[in-house]
């Protein structure tokens, strides 16, 4: 297993746990070999090492003694280690979205007789195969699907609710900061194409509504089209995949997009010399010595609710940025960092929710399938549970030959998602559904 990040914590536990029963070693390297060895504990099945997976060598040699591997790494990182393990004839699992360059593996992945399997989280990853389920079930009884939506968040669990944003990171904090960055969302409705770029991402909202849990907002995931071949949807009118929030959050978010505080694309000047104050008012046709939250909220209209976030931010603080250098991006990563960081006590919470519609026996029907998965602890978070143990599933029955397709995959298939979804269940990760006429 290569990265012993935040959400790997439930996936070396389970790998730990059956390692005596299955007669495995399991071996995690990460950068800091100290991560590695908390989540590994003192099992005598188990060695945490020091890996730099940016270097060929150390990488290649780790990979070349392995049965399966894991990767954990940065998505930039996967085709490395896919190809490393492709020349190596190891199977590999990895939970990060699939890059196009990775389908062309799939002829020389069957060859060597391996599989390469992708997007095995929880989005994507279970957002899929709890997809494809309802899907295949619906077209076996001869339905018509019209329209798809699923969305997805990482949150704070009601009990650990205690900011204005009703949020904190329980994943790679520079991904909540670039999300959706330097792209365009793209989607399909109603029988039509349908972009949101970038600066206007955080304004357009679908409301959803999850009884005992409230309303959230979700805006649109970079690219939904692909999915319509990858779902076997061709045809369907409407298609559209996106991230959740609680009500609220976007549009304060929109604002820090607005200011252009999420720009990645240049290097802020002599950032140590900057107080978030400065700062902020840089983004600003304004002298310095004017009323900032004033003037920024009649400059991008915001409301009281939204500036009172901003402010519970620190973005108008005389305190320093703390980046020696970096992009605004990086400054805005620092600070959240800090404001958004899980307490001892804290728990997460995953929410993921389907909504199809569709015909059947002349009537039109609507089903809601959602998802709420509380963490345990700061460790054991639910994005932990919900990201891990999909890949450790899959790694269990791949070693104990219960997988056995090969080539490159993501789980869109029964013979992936039924074993894999039935196991969580086991693990309270299970979906309640309702259906109406419509």
């Amino acid at each position: 297993m290569i990265g012993a990040g935040r959400s790997s914590a439930n996936l070396i536990k389970y790998l730990v746990d059956h390692a005596e029963s299955e007669s495995w070693m399991i071996r995690v390297g990460d950068m800091d070999i100290t991560f590695a060895q908390q989540k590994i504990g003192n099992s005598p099945f188990a060695e945490a090492f020091h890996l730099d997976a940016s270097s060929a060598d150390q990488r290649r040699s780790e990979i070349q003694n392995a049965d399966l591997v894991i990767s954990m790494l940065p998505a930039t990182m996967h085709m490395f280690v896919a190809q490393d393990c492709l020349e190596f004839g190891k199977n590999v699992i990895t939970p990060s979205y699939i890059p196009d360059e990775m389908w062309a593996l799939d002829k020389a992945a069957k060859e060597k007789g391996i599989i390469v399997l992708n997007e095995m989280g929880v989005d994507p990853g279970i957002d899929h195969m709890s997809a494809m389920r309802i899907i295949d079930e619906l077209k076996a009884k001869g339905a018509e699907i019209e329209s798809f939506e699923s969305f997805t968040g990482g949150l704070i669990a009601p009990e650990s609710d205690d900011n204005p944003w009703n949020y904190k990171i329980t994943w790679n904090p520079r991904n909540v900061v670039l999300a959706g960055y330097g792209g365009t969302a793209r989607y399909q409705s109603q029988g039509g194409l349908k972009f949101i770029p970038y600066h206007k991402l955080f304004e357009r909202l679908t409301e959803v509504e999850i009884a005992g849990y409230g309303k959230f907002d979700g805006y649109a995931n970079r690219d939904s089209l692909k999915y319509i071949k990858l779902y076997r949807l061709e045809g369907i009118p409407t298609l559209y995949r996106g991230t959740l929030r609680k009500s609220g959050f976007c549009k304060a978010w929109n604002a820090l997009v607005q200011l252009g505080m999420t720009d990645d694309s240049f290097q802020i000047t002599e950032p140590q010399k900057l107080t978030w104050r400065s700062f902020t008012t840089s983004f600003l046709n304004i002298p310095p010595d004017s009323n900032v939250e004033q003037e920024m909220k009649e400059y991008l209209s915001l409301d009281d609710v939204s500036l009172a976030k901003l402010k519970w931010l620190g973005i108008f603080d005389e305190t320093s940025l703390d980046i020696q250098s970096g992009s605004p991006a990086v400054a805005l990563q620092k600070l959240i960092e800090k404001k958004w960081k899980l307490g001892d006590d804290d728990k997460d919470m995953i929410v993921m929710w389907h909504r199809f519609v569709y015909t059947h026996g002349g009537k039109k029907f609507e089903l809601q399938s959602s998802l709420i998965s509380i963490g345990d602890d700061p460790v054991h978070t639910a994005m932990s549970k919900t990201v891990g143990l999909p890949i450790a599933i899959a790694a269990r029955m791949i070693l104990n030959g219960k997988m056995n397709m090969k080539g490159v995959h993501l789980p869109v298939i029964s013979e992936i998602y039924e074993p894999v979804l039935n196991e969580l269940e086991q693990y309270q990760i299970s979906f309640t559904e309702t259906t109406k006429e419509i």
